[in-house]
């Protein structure tokens, strides 16, 4: 089972574990390109002017840019799936977890990151900031990701059974997948939602690692508070469990 989930904006400062180095990502052998993308995100940070400072990390005040200004490979690090602090990870609540479901998460989640790229949610990442959809420099993240990490991933999902994908729509611009799937959709009052579906995400995936769901008919026995199963749609590859929210 891999479960595919978006980062967040925003992520918590420091850190007690060691900085980046190859053991701190799955996909070692594609460590030196993952770095490749890193570097040119630290020499920007560190060489650029404000104004173009603030377009990259998302910010208005230029005392916020200071946090951000470091030497990226000399920052201390944690999980990822600690790192981030967005709706969802909340709504996951991984610290409150206990260590099996912890574990499951651990194991099981593939985090795409706008910066390092797809991480599963134990690697070690520093602290940083990459608004979603910007560019640094002349460097877009999401087609080098997509052009050098399709195939591994592909590989990687493959061996590892059953994909459920919970990433917000644009992370596809970092990989489409090929294989059969199963994606989820929230409807409050018959229509679709779009800011809670990041808490709702959250919750799914809280549920699957308390009850271990390993298997497609796990998921879809799945009860989860506040969300009935209204239908379930099949196009191509990928099939499309729609919950009605009820609360």
């Amino acid at each position: 089972m891999t479960i595919l989930f978006a980062p967040s904006e925003g992520k918590r400062p420091g850190g007690d574990l060691p900085p980046i180095a190859k053991d701190a990502f799955c996909l070692p052998k594609l460590y030196a390109r993952r770095i490749e993308a890193v570097k040119r995100y630290d020499t920007f940070v560190n060489t650029a002017d404000t104004d173009a400072l603030k377009k990259l990390f998302g910010l208005k005040k230029e005392i916020d840019l200071a946090r951000y200004r470091t030497d990226i490979f000399a920052a201390p690090t944690m999980k990822a799936v600690e790192r981030y602090d967005g709706v969802a990870y909340d709504h996951l609540d991984y610290a409150a977890l206990d260590g099996r479901a912890q574990a499951y998460v651990d194991d099981n989640l593939l985090i795409f990151s706008n910066l390092f790229g797809p991480i599963c949610a134990k690697d070690r990442i520093p602290d940083y900031k990459l608004k979603q959809g910007e560019h640094i420099g002349d460097f877009a993240p999401e087609k080098f990701y997509k052009e050098h990490f399709s195939d591994a991933l592909t590989e990687y999902l493959t061996a590892r059974g059953p994909v459920v994908d919970l990433r917000a729509g644009f992370y596809e611009k970092f990989y489409k997948l090929p294989l059969p799937h199963v994606t989820i959709k929230f409807l409050k009052n018959g229509k679709s939602v779009s800011h809670w579906a990041k808490a709702y995400r959250g919750l799914v995936l809280r549920q699957m690692a308390t009850q271990n769901v390993k298997s497609e008919e796990a998921l879809l026995a799945m009860e989860i508070e506040g969300l009935t199963v209204k239908e379930i749609l099949v196009k191509k590859n990928k099939k499309e469990i729609v919950y009605e929210i009820t609360v």
